[in-house]
């Protein structure tokens, strides 16, 4: 928030995040261009696919980032403030145990591709169902417009139940874990897309997936991507380690 400004504009979330110096991080960063947690640009891999049209097939997944999400993102309701949220994360955080998640994959997810676990994974189900339960005292309500462009997609009534009580769609009983990749995908462009995914994902497939922190990611304001500000390690259970 700028100096003199009297209204947080921007947004926050609560993402997963892999560690930054793993290489579910490594890979999936460089597919996308983009680090949100250093601002810096790795190289993308060699797919095949012409550097301007990846770009073009990334920009809005770039601009979140490589990231799960938990708590989806919000505008901090009145009262609020970002000290009492990182301070929440902290708490929350703290009372969870760290774990390992089963290996990711490449999955279609209608016309977007993303990386998805391979085998049904309750932990991770439950560490989402805590970020949405545990911070939602922190999320201003929708605006008329955002509840009207989200119920213009065609929410089915269990979707619709969860925008009204959590200001989103897909959470808790519609949740599903997945590291988005890629924009919508145009059908000539598929084939060409979901290989380099298949070759760029391969090291991925029999790698447990580290689950070790949760992930505050800030806009600052609509439509800039989105950084990873801070990570809050999961605790629970670490001492008797």
């Amino acid at each position: 928030m700028s100096a003199g400004s009297t209204e947080d504009t921007g947004r926050w979330a609560v993402y997963y995040a892999p560690p930054h110096d793993g290489p579910h991080w490594r890979l999936g960063t460089a597919w996308l261009g983009r680090d949100p947690e250093t601002g810096e640009t790795p190289p993308r891999p060699d797919t095949g696919i012409p550097a301007a049209d990846l770009a073009r097939l990334t920009a809005t997944a770039a601009g979140y980032g490589f990231h799960a999400t938990l708590k989806p993102p919000f505008a901090l309701a009145a009262g609020r403030t970002e000290t009492d949220l990182r301070a929440a994360v902290a708490e929350l955080a703290a009372g969870l145990a760290p774990f390992d998640a089963p290996p990711l994959r490449p999955a279609r997810l209608g016309d977007f591709r993303a990386l998805v676990p391979a085998a049904d994974c309750l932990d991770l189900d439950r560490l989402a169902a805590a970020c949405v339960r545990g911070l939602d005292g922190f999320r201003a309500p929708p605006t008329p417009a955002e509840l009207a462009r989200r119920l213009a997609a065609g929410l089915t009534p269990g979707q619709q139940a969860m925008l009204e009580r959590w200001g989103y769609p897909y959470v808790l009983g519609e949740f599903r874990f997945h590291m988005t990749l890629t924009d919508p995908v145009p059908p000539d462009a598929a084939a060409a897309v979901d290989t380099a995914l298949e070759a760029v994902f391969a090291p991925l497939r029999r790698l447990p997936l580290p689950v070790r922190d949760l992930a505050l990611f800030r806009q600052e304001r609509r439509g800039e991507p989105f950084r990873l500000v801070e990570r809050f390690p999961l605790a629970a259970g670490r001492a008797a380690r």
